[in-house]
């Protein structure tokens, strides 16, 4: 179990630097010649949670929030989008970090993948507990993503590794029994209706049309399903599943991320390409902090 958790944090990093080489083209005659193991804002925030987790033991609004400022305004050049520092400053002048969010986008908050790029910790920490699962993931999200499609994007794919991780990947995980659940897991019919596109679409040859039915892109609902669903039909291996994930174009390092958050959650550490990990940025500082958090799950003994 320690090595999935490792896995599941190294193999979101790996994702996200293997995706960054090609974002937002479209992927066909490719290789990963230019890799070096630089990862992005989607790890920069990954870290950020499980830190935040980690120093206060469970889930902490403004300790996350603080969190993320401080490694922003040490590293800001990771890639962040324009809403995140906007958040920030925000709470920098005294907006609570549960309304800070809120004030973006005509006061709806943003729907993009930046809650669910950085949640695979709360999936980690809470995989045996749905509900609480559920509330972190949401409250983390609201840091920065308050709309809801922000929000349940989060939730799915924290639940996502947590099925992952609770999988025994000795034997075939079957995939429309993983995509079932995940249905059933959420509340939001127009994410429901993107994994039942995933069902649907697992025997699907045309990468095109697989991008063009789930999303490739920055909204969270454009996104999330796709990881989801690169998993589920590469569960065999890690290095098919994120590199189908990422050519299917569009936010290549995010989609990589979440899909590699996810199959190194379900396979461990070791299933990981040695080249891949060689190569990657603070690797021995993100295996820390994934067994700082298996320590963590077993001293709460949840």
């Amino acid at each position: 179990m320690k090595s999935k958790f490792v896995g599941c944090l190294v193999g979101s990093a790996v994702g996200d630097a293997l995706g960054s080489i090609f974002e937002g083209f479209w992927v066909s005659d490719w290789g990963f010649d230019g890799y070096s193991g630089r990862w992005t804002d989607d790890t920069h925030m990954m870290i950020g949670v499980a830190e935040s987790l980690i120093s206060c033991g469970a889930f902490d609004g403004s300790h996350m929030a603080q969190t993320f400022i401080k490694n922003y305004e040490e590293e800001p050049w990771r890639g962040y989008a324009s809403g995140p520092p906007q958040v920030f400053r925000l709470i920098k002048r005294g907006l609570a970090w549960s309304e800070a969010s809120k004030r973006l986008f005509g006061g709806l908050g943003s729907y993009g993948n930046g809650a669910a790029m950085r949640v695979a910790p709360v999936g980690l920490l809470h995989y045996d507990n749905e509900e609480k699962l559920r509330s972190v993931a949401y409250a983390q999200s609201q840091i920065t993503h308050a709309h809801e499609l922000g929000m349940e994007g989060a939730a799915i794919q924290a639940y996502a590794v947590a099925l992952a991780v609770k999988a025994d990947s000795s034997s075939r995980l079957d995939p429309y029994d993983f995509l079932g659940k995940i249905k059933d897991f959420t509340r939001s019919e127009v994410y429901r209706q993107k994994i039942e596109k995933c069902l649907e679409l697992l025997n699907e040859a045309n990468k095109r049309k697989v991008s063009r039915e789930l999303g490739n892109g920055v909204e969270a609902y454009n996104s999330v399903p796709a990881a989801i669903y690169s998993f589920s039909r590469n569960v065999d291996s890690f290095r098919d599943a994120v590199t189908y994930a990422i050519s299917l174009g569009g936010d290549t390092d995010t989609i990589g991320a979440m899909t590699g958050a996810i199959s190194g959650a379900y396979h461990g550490v070791e299933k990981i390409p040695e080249e891949w990990k060689n190569r990657l940025e603070k690797i021995d500082y993100i295996e820390k902090l994934a067994e700082e958090l298996w320590n963590l799950k077993n001293k709460k003994g949840e």
